[in-house]
């Protein structure tokens, strides 16, 4: 064999054992089990929630979900000065004192294994996301996770074991789905205003170098993760729309991604103008590429482009772009653009369209939504939805499958570049089923 054939061959056989290894992470991929918590719907009830993490974004979502009337029983933070805090916003809204649980990194486990909690809510770094869930999954309760829901293909798996083998429902908190304009063009989508879909993109671009570097909130561990791993640390936001757009788990799936990173350089050179020499963030070495690029295939064709930088200046974009045989919409800012359009080649306003595809959510819920901010008022409808089904029967508008499916390109996106930018399989974690539903739910929210 030739050195050129052989550096070939060695080529393929990385290919080959990077998708192997991305792709039967888990032995139980393949047939349908009678397990699936596919379209299960919720034991109808007036769910009484626990919250996991009151900082920054826990005590936003508690807002929300007592925005939308729901009893508060229990709240747990390791830092009680915040416990206190949310427990004085539950005060406030007339309910009673909720019990508060803040001794230690594990005393979320006395509020999981309350009677009087049927929901539990976790806003706390990523690595305990998948460690709460599942415990809390395994006392019989829901919950709904912040995103990403996890940061492993194992963790992705044990959700969605979990999940099947309680018969409780897990629900990652992606809020960007319920956006007015992600709603707006969904419904769109769904009345084959654009076609045969063929493409989509999708991305998380926010300069986040002062909160990365701050001494409180997200600054004490979400920096640490860009010293261990390279690839797409964040990629739900921007995907998730995308995925309804796409119908992904509804008729199709991700098939395989390949994903490259440019150097880590933004993160250092904020370091080197913000931070004195004598602080301890000179000793990181931060390894997470700048602008990762990560390009998915579905299994019926259609491709994604997912970008993520947190690390450089830049306006806020998730890109949020879906196109098809008879037009394209952008996002960041939004324009549509349909064949044989008046104007010409010109990109079209969405303004034209709301009245007739406007959501339903928006149109019941829009005012309140708004007036309780968070994110343009996504966040309030977000928990109002999820609490709307629980009260009403429904199965969730996204459900555990969503949840690991949206995760998995942060872990398959390292493997692919850990393996020269080779191609890695995504698991199938609806093991088949993802052919049994056709579209996504939230489009046809009008409960």
């Amino acid at each position: 064999m030739s050195n050129r054939s052989r550096r070939r061959f060695l080529q393929f056989a990385t290919i080959g054992a990077a998708g192997a290894i991305a792709g039967n992470a888990h032995s139980p991929e393949g047939s349908p089990t009678s397990s699936s918590v596919i379209n299960l719907p919720f034991a109808p009830l007036n769910p009484r929630l626990g919250m996991i993490g009151t900082g920054g974004r826990g005590t936003e979502l508690l807002k929300n979900f007592l925005g939308a009337d729901v009893q508060v029983n229990a709240l747990c933070d390791i830092v009680s000065e915040k416990a206190e805090n949310a427990r004085t916003l539950v005060e406030k809204a007339g309910q009673k004192q909720p019990v508060l649980y803040t001794k230690g990194d594990y005393a979320f486990e006395g509020l999981i294994s309350r009677e009087d909690i049927d929901l539990i809510v976790i806003a706390t770094p990523w690595r305990w996301h998948t460690t709460m869930a599942v415990a809390a999954l395994k006392q019989g309760k829901h919950v709904a996770i912040e995103v990403p829901a996890a940061t492993t293909l194992e963790e992705c798996w044990k959700l969605v074991d979990t999940s099947e083998a309680t018969r409780r429902h897990c629900i990652m908190l992606e809020n960007c789905c319920y956006g007015y304009n992600e709603t707006l063009i969904l419904g769109m989508v769904r009345a084959g205003m654009f076609g045969d879909l063929l493409y989509g993109e999708a991305a998380y671009l926010h300069d986040l170098r002062e909160e990365l570097f701050s001494n409180k909130g997200e600054g004490l561990w979400r920096r640490t993760v860009h010293t261990e791993r390279d690839g797409n640390l964040y990629p739900t936001h921007g995907l998730g729309p995308v995925a309804n757009y796409m119908g992904i788990n509804r008729g199709d799936r991700f098939d395989y991604l390949v994903s490259m990173s440019t150097p880590a350089k933004g993160l250092a050179e904020y370091r080197s103008s913000h931070v004195p020499k004598d602080d301890p963030k000179w000793q990181e070495r931060y390894i997470t590429g700048d602008m990762n690029t990560s390009l998915i295939k579905t299994a019926n064709g259609l491709t994604i482009n997912l970008q993520h930088d947190v690390s450089n200046p830049h306006p806020y974009d998730r890109l949020n772009a879906i196109a098809g045989t008879k037009g394209i919409f952008r996002d960041y800012p939004p324009r549509i653009y349909f064949d044989e359009q008046p104007g010409g080649e010109e990109w079209g306003s969405i303004d034209q369209y709301k009245e007739r595809f406007e959501h339903p959510l928006w149109n019941r819920e829009g005012e309140i939504a708004r007036k309780l901010g968070g994110h343009g008022g996504m966040d309030y409808l977000e928990c109002y939805r999820l609490v709307e089904c629980m009260r009403q029967g429904l199965p969730p508008d996204m459900d555990v499958y969503d949840a690991a499916s949206w995760s998995a390109p942060g872990p398959l996106s390292q493997a692919s570049i850990a393996s020269g930018s080779a191609p890695v399989k995504f698991p199938d974690f609806t093991r088949g089923r993802w052919k049994e539903r056709k579209g996504s739910t939230i489009a046809g929210a009008v409960a």
